[in-house]
């Protein structure tokens, strides 16, 4: 949970601080300065959501530190949704190739989790008979 916490954070940081690197990371290519037309609002909704990256980092940090477990079972169907989401937008053409290593990510992070909060509850020992 930390370390995605502090990985969404700092992808975040990077969307807010360098955009065009944060699009170029997910395999968007970054349209030189200047050459955006009229209308484009992506970088405002670049903005929008490196911002929620940075406030679901330090959620998640926050959710680790003071271990709250039910907190990190919560996030596992949720990833698991945005791993379905973006996949289907990269298979539908509304998202290049390189997206679906984002889905990818998510993925893996609930599996993990799931796995984790799975062994824990096999190997917890048993509560004293009252």
């Amino acid at each position: 949970m930390a370390v995605f916490g502090l990985l969404a954070a700092a992808l975040g940081a990077v969307g807010l601080a360098a955009p065009d690197a944060l699009l170029a990371v997910m395999g968007f290519a970054p349209v030189p300065d200047g050459a955006r037309v009229e209308g484009d609002h992506t970088l405002v909704f670049l903005t929008a959501s490196s911002m929620a990256a940075v406030n679901m980092g330090v959620y998640y940090v926050l959710a680790a530190l003071s271990d709250w477990r039910a907190f990190f079972g919560w996030t596992v169907p949720f990833r698991l949704l945005t791993c379905a989401v973006f996949t289907v937008a990269v298979l539908g053409g509304r998202a290049p190739a390189g997206f679906l290593g984002v889905g990818l990510w998510e993925a893996a992070g609930a599996v993990a989790t799931w796995a984790a909060l799975r062994h824990e509850r096999r190997t917890a020992a048993p509560a004293p008979a009252g």
